[in-house]
């Protein structure tokens, strides 16, 4: 049997699958950006592109693989097979059998988790958590994920705990993608973010971003974007970088005072491109609100990079 195991992590903007050896080496990557639209279908056929070329990269083809574990946001039921309201992709609301399409696509067992699980057990076997028995990954990007391991075991509570994006840190605020208002998700998600921007702009606001998007051929303000207006001194993106920051500073502290975990891990786009000035910058804003600062948990930068989502639905289907 093949000792090979890829892994894909669904993101808002980009898919990025490795395939892994039995010691979580990377034997193989690739990388697709995510459909924007044409709905469950075509994000699964961009998914399978993805592995094929990452399956290429490490001299073998899906059908070898042992198995293929696959990240994705929204709500995902493990045992069937599916994922439903994966808000920050195109068209997906109702559940869809994704390791069923794949598996038919790529002729390899397919098993899904939560995007931001898989990517924190990553981080928590091979990364920054290692030294941990309990630690919460904060994932910044299009959206804003949770995942805990607490004791040192997975903990998704009845299927949906880690949901750090949708803390409420202000009551009857922004808008969110959920269609709640408050959410940390509203101030911090990229895609909230984006539309915040747009509509300041509208308003007559200045700003380079739009004009950084274009000249860098996207679509949409990636994490790259962001980056670049920073550099750039654009204040109308510090301003709202630096919201951000304070949203994730609440959210991560009533977490931190609700379960005490010994060490937190941001990461996601935005999370690893901005670095460790700015995971400086959350813990600065987290100290504010955490209630026994006497002892506050690590705050640290994911050491697995982009790659962790991946690596960690590699993880996922070696263990299943």
């Amino acid at each position: 049997m093949s000792e090979l195991y890829a892994g894909a992590d669904l993101g808002g903007t980009k898919i990025q699958a490795v395939v892994i050896g039995a010691d979580g080496a990377v034997a193989g990557e690739a990388r697709e950006e995510t459909p924007t639209e044409g709905g469950p279908e075509a994000v699964t056929q961009a998914v399978a592109r993805a592995v094929r070329e990452a399956a290429a990269a490490a001299g073998t083809e899906p059908s070898a693989l042992a198995a293929l574990g696959v990240g994705s946001p929204g709500s995902v039921d493990q045992q069937a097979g599916t994922v439903a309201q994966a808000s920050n992709l195109p068209g997906w609301d109702a559940a869809f059998p994704l390791a069923e399409r794949l598996r038919e696509a790529l002729g390899t067992r397919v098993v899904i988790g939560n995007d931001v699980s898989v990517a924190t057990w990553a981080e928590f076997e091979l990364g920054a958590g290692k030294p941990y028995r309990s630690i919460l990954g904060v994932f910044w990007g299009t959206g804003v994920g949770g995942g805990l391991v607490l004791d040192g075991k997975p903990w998704v509570g009845r299927g949906a705990a880690g949901e750090i994006g949708h803390t409420v840190v202000k009551i009857g605020g922004r808008r969110c993608g959920c269609g709640r208002r408050g959410c940390l998700e509203a101030y911090a998600g990229r895609g909230s973010m984006e539309h915040k921007a747009r509509a300041l702009v509208e308003d007559g606001d200045h700003t380079d971003l739009f004009e950084i998007m274009k000249k860098r051929g996207r679509t949409r303000l990636t994490s790259g974007v962001w980056d670049r207006a920073l550099k750039q001194d654009d204040h109308f993106a510090a301003r709202l970088i630096g919201q951000a920051v304070e949203a994730l500073g609440a959210g991560i502290a009533s977490a931190v005072n609700l379960l005490d975990v010994e060490a937190v891990v941001i990461g996601g786009g935005l999370g690893t491109r901005l670095g460790e000035p700015y995971v400086e910058r959350i813990r600065e804003a987290m100290m504010l609100h955490v209630f026994v600062d006497s002892r506050p948990p690590e705050i640290l930068l994911v050491a697995l990079g982009d790659l962790g989502g991946a690596v960690g639905a590699a993880l996922l289907a070696r263990g299943a």
